[in-house]
């Protein structure tokens, strides 16, 4: 079994930060990576609004206090410095003037002057701490390079000052030690102190501190459990105590923050009378632990669940979306706490909540805004039961999307699947182990029909976050002394824990091309793009076009036309086009890039420019039962920024072959007078129909959620003119709501019915 850490999953600094934001009545900044300056007890974090993880205000906590830093004098320099006290390698530039917003409280620093080459802020020049003449629409900001300094963590920390504290809980079986299916649910609580671990006196033990317990080792809930059993067990072995006292509510993140009561070093009867604490906790349905478990839970009657997470590179974390009127929207991260997001938690099936993220961190929403400062007690069944605020179009932007990270039970999937002769510990060749207990090897996967799915679960896996490629041939890697290809035919859907959850071959192995250098391979990253279609703007601009074949040549060139243009009577007669606009936003963590590169792009003289992927975007018209009877496709004539949100700069633009590509916050627009920005519908008959348009169809490039990118509308055609409506992103609507659009009995005149 693995040990929970409290220095990776504390809540503390979030904590406190939150309660020093309310006093203090000011927006809550976020709770971006923070971290401590050695001996100096600084510590740093970035801040304001629309930003990246990597780039914001700079704030500094001192003597308790939050502060910002003046931009008089600020250089290049200063910001190296302040990149690597806030966990980055280095910086890329600095803004002035507040352009991340105005802070709050003191300017900590101004008239800073750095090398770049110092240990620590503390040993740049300055007017001295609190001395200043600036005002907070002079805060200075950062941005950093997005790559991390070694061992660094994400996450805040508990600080241990006076009191000795928690580091890590497990829970230990009573029997079969070692030889339990994970994720163990049940045992003696043994917590880690300075001098080793130990076990928790069981006097006063209640219903409440298992329920902690379980939340911090990734459990939902806790279940009574047999204590005779283990009162009788533990008569027979010694047992070590540490701890006792121990008074949680039960809303707690974490045991550290109950009232504790250690045993001193000269106590000699420790726990008389009493035994170890034993607690048992409930897996949620991912973690279930045995088959017995799963049928159990697959016979009792699931609704529909009205929370989930987007937008997470890891398991049990992303943006929080809830359902409401049938139409999932966002939570404002206005007083979003540990509290509301352990909520969230366990009611997905988790447990207690690692961090509470406020600021878009896990990527903006697109959409209704559904809850705005929502005050949870923890004990709430659902995020719906905490009191909350009804959102008004003023009160939050996108840009404020609340997210969380959940604590998580340890399986050990990361310990049967790794990378081997990559550059760096993201990349390389995918090694699996096979076998049972005494005939474990290790061996590689056949990379026949392997693509991005695949290699997003073994990212998952291997708790490396998204992939960026999923490889089929890996000779430019060395593979080392493994040869064999135990793994064949893997499918997946993307959404799996593990490869072993994906379909693939059994015990008979069957691979088109057998060399080590056709084995699966991947790259992974802790972020990626998302892409979604502006659905509104579809069901506004589309209208028909009958267009004069004579003028449809390059679009005949590119493939955008019906197979029955081939035989019409060319340049004469024309062409019938449902032409719309289409806007791609990329709202993801990462810029959406090409597959393919430069090298490969693919010259077009007709209209002027390189396409950069085969097929970008399908356009499908289809019956109300699915069947296709029209369809357009859209290379990536160009990949651009064509417009970006407010302080978001455009990277990619086409002309004189540029880089192409859509940037985090901008979007790619496609108008409705552009070639192939239509369906051909000139054989369409007269009726009821479907238009259905799905981004990124083929998976060539990686997203944190393909789920989005399906656009459906209710269309009816009269053979004169078209009405579409209904349009929405494809998991924008519940399942109810969903099979009303599915059921839609269409138009009997040109109302909407």
């Amino acid at each position: 079994m693995r040990p929970v850490s409290v220095w990776q999953w504390s809540p503390w600094g979030l904590w406190l930060c939150l309660l020093c934001r309310l006093c203090l009545g000011s927006p809550s900044p976020s709770t971006d990576p923070e971290k401590r300056a050695g001996s100096q007890g600084l510590r740093f974090r970035l801040a304001g609004f629309p930003r990246k993880p990597y780039e914001g205000r700079v704030e500094i906590q001192r003597a308790g206090e939050w502060g910002t830093i003046c931009d008089d004098d600020f250089t290049l320099q200063a910001a190296h410095v302040l990149c690597r006290e806030l966990g980055f390698t280095e910086a890329t530039g600095w803004t002035h003037s507040a352009k991340y917003g105005p802070g709050t409280g003191r300017i900590w620093l101004d008239n800073l002057s750095c090398t770049g080459t110092e240990q620590s802020v503390t040993e740049c020049a300055s007017r001295g701490w609190g001395n200043s003449d600036c005002t907070h629409d002079e805060d200075a900001g950062v941005i950093c390079k997005d790559q991390r300094l070694p061992g660094f963590k994400d996450s805040n920390v508990i600080e241990v000052e006076h009191n000795p504290q928690v580091e890590e809980v497990r829970l230990r079986p009573g029997v079969g030690w070692g030889r339990r299916p994970l994720p163990v649910t049940e045992g003696l609580v043994e917590v880690k102190l300075p001098d080793g671990w130990s076990q928790v006196c069981d006097k006063g033990w209640s219903a409440h501190n298992s329920h902690v317990v379980c939340g911090m080792l990734g459990f939902p809930s806790e279940k009574r459990v047999n204590t005779a059993f283990y009162r009788l067990l533990a008569q027979r072995q010694q047992h070590s105590f540490g701890l006792h006292g121990v008074a949680c509510v039960g809303t707690e993140a974490h045991l550290s923050l109950c009232s504790l009561e250690f045993y001193r070093a000269n106590d000699t009867a420790r726990c008389p009378g009493g035994a170890p604490a034993v607690v048992s906790c409930v897996p949620g349905p991912l973690y279930t632990a045995s088959s017995g478990q799963k049928k159990q839970q697959q016979s009792k009657p699931q609704g529909e669940a009205h929370v989930r997470l987007k937008g997470g590179a890891h398991p049990g974390e992303g943006r929080v979306e809830v359902l409401k009127a049938g139409t999932w929207g966002t939570v404002c991260d206005r007083k979003w706490d540990l509290q509301a997001a352990s909520v969230v938690c366990r009611e997905l099936g988790f447990g207690s909540a690692r961090e509470a993220l406020s600021g878009a961190r896990m990527g903006q929403g697109m959409g209704a805004i559904h809850l705005s400062e929502v005050r949870c007690s923890g004990q709430e069944p659902s995020l719906w039961k905490c009191p909350h605020k009804n959102i008004t179009a003023d009160d939050c932007s996108h840009s404020q999307d609340a997210a969380v990270r959940c604590n998580l039970p340890y399986t050990g999937v990361e310990a049967k699947i790794r990378l081997s002769g990559g550059r760096s510990r993201h990349e390389g060749r995918v090694e699996v182990q096979v076998g049972g207990p005494g005939s474990l090897h290790w061996g590689l996967i056949c990379g026949d029909d392997w693509g991005t799915l695949e290699a997003m679960v073994a990212c998952r896996q291997l708790g490396l976050g998204y992939a960026n490629h999923g490889l089929q041939e890996t000779w430019y890697w060395d593979s080392g002394n493994v040869t064999e290809v135990v793994m064949s035919g893997v499918r997946c859907t993307g959404t799996e824990l593990s490869l072993d959850q994906c379909a693939h071959h059994g015990t008979h192995i069957t691979c088109k091309r057998t060399e080590t250098r056709f084995t699966a391979g991947v790259i992974c990253s802790e972020t990626a793009s998302d892409l979604l279609l502006h659905s509104a703007l579809v069901q506004e601009t589309a209208y028909i076009e009958d267009r004069p074949l004579h003028m449809l040549y390059c679009a005949a060139e590119e493939n955008c036309l019906a197979s029955s243009a081939r035989s019409a009577n060319w340049p004469y007669g024309h062409r019938r086009l449902l032409r719309f606009s289409s806007q791609i936003h990329n709202l993801g963590r990462a810029d959406f890039r090409p597959k393919a590169g430069r090298h490969s792009w693919v010259w077009h003289e007709c209209h002027g420019h390189y396409h950069s992927m085969d097929i970008f975007t399908h356009y499908d018209i289809l019956t109300p039962n699915g069947t296709k009877v029209a369809e357009g496709h859209k290379a990536s004539f160009c990949l651009e920024d064509t417009e970006c949100q407010e302080d978001v700069s455009k990277r990619y633009e086409c002309a004189n072959f540029g880089e192409q590509g859509i940037t985090v916050g901008c979007w790619d627009l496609y108008r409705h007078d552009i070639d192939c920005q239509w369906i051909d519908i000139t054989d369409v008959k007269p009726g009821n129909y479907i238009l259905q348009v799905v981004i990124n169809p083929n998976f060539e490039v990686a997203e944190s959620d393909f789920t989005n990118n399906a656009m459906k509308c209710n269309c009816k055609y009269d053979g004169h003119r078209i009405w579409v409506h209904n349009c929405h992103i494809g998991d924008a609507f519940s399942e109810e709501a969903n099979r009303r659009f599915e059921r839609y009995p269409g138009q009997t005149s040109n109302q909407i019915i």
